[in-house]
């Protein structure tokens, strides 16, 4: 009984040393984030127009990675990965995360617009937060993801007669690293790129554009418009930024559900096909069991940022 116990005991103790090694941090305990330098900062006159920003110690303008939460446009917060956040600041590079009006409150286009705003406050704080107006990058996953990707390929937002001083900024972007994203949002083009599934009829997507999918060819024509305006595919020119893409499944990764499709690495071979042909730099890593992991990540965006 005695011997029986102790056996159990030791693999009980074997299984989760196992376990801690597997972890992205191999089983070491991450000190505490620091706290925002400025918490909670109003970047636009609705509720959820709300971002946190981290600055970083140095005597020069610091580039600054903009953190854009995923959650399907129906939920999810301002938030950035630990090891991303801690990276930063060691190197110099300021953080900010944000939020935007979700699918329940707000169709599209406000999620992708609302962020274009934020990246015009930030630009706008500059000189106040020890900012490089031209050294801004964007990270996200999901549905953070596209919205990065459509910022760093739309045409500038900039409105240099705005009455609204932010608005005269710039929403063009360094460069972009991403998880899991998708490249367009149009389910048209989704059905293409998943012919044996029916990822188009996600629901998140019917949420957002406030559609029944089982009527995709028949809806009215403000609607195709609006899923290529929504597309960072659409938007990609040569003279656009270079993206990274990292996703947890490989290209060979069956489309067993709605979550393993929404999220495959198709997303990312489409554009980077397109972007190859523009001579514009897109790295797609696919099979990557911890997207979260920093290094390469870190790599791309401070070659773009021109730092060593």
């Amino acid at each position: 009984m005695l011997q029986r116990l102790a056996i159990s005991m030791a693999l009980m103790l074997v299984a989760a040393a196992i376990a801690l090694a597997q972890r992205p941090d191999g089983g070491r305990q991450r000190a505490p984030s620091p706290p925002p330098t400025h918490p909670d900062v109003k970047y636009g006159p609705h509720a959820r127009n709300v971002m946190d920003a981290w600055l970083a110690k140095s005597e020069k303008s610091a580039p600054v990675l903009v953190s854009i939460h995923g959650g399907g446009f129906r939920g999810g917060n301002k938030s950035v990965a630990p090891g991303l956040l801690t990276e930063c600041l060691r190197s110099g590079i300021s953080v900010v995360a944000i939020t935007y009006r979700l699918s329940d409150e707000a169709k599209a286009p406000a999620q992708f617009l609302d962020s274009a705003r934020a990246i015009q406050f930030i630009r706008s704080k500059a000189k106040e937060w020890n900012l490089d107006g031209s050294r801004i990058a964007a990270t996200g996953g999901s549905a953070g993801a596209g919205i990065s990707l459509w910022l760093g390929f739309h045409d500038d937002l900039a409105d240099p007669k705005s009455e609204d001083p932010v608005l005269r900024q710039s929403t063009r972007l360094a460069c972009m690293a991403v998880f899991n994203g998708q490249t367009s949002y149009d389910p048209r083009f989704i059905r293409k790129l998943f012919p044996e599934a029916d990822i188009y009829k996600e629901g998140a997507l019917a949420k957002l554009f406030d559609i029944d999918p089982d009527d995709l060819d028949r809806l009215p024509k403000a609607k195709y418009e609006l899923f290529e305006e929504c597309s960072p595919i659409t938007h990609l020119t040569k003279d656009d930024a270079p993206a990274m893409l990292i996703y947890r499944s490989t290209m060979e990764t069956p489309i067993a559900n709605h979550g393993i499709g929404i999220h495959h690495p198709r997303f990312g071979k489409a554009l980077k096909d397109k972007m190859d042909a523009l001579g514009i730099e897109c790295r797609v890593v696919a099979g990557r069991p911890q997207p979260g992991e920093t290094g390469d990540m870190m790599n791309f965006v401070k070659k773009h940022f021109g730092m060593k």
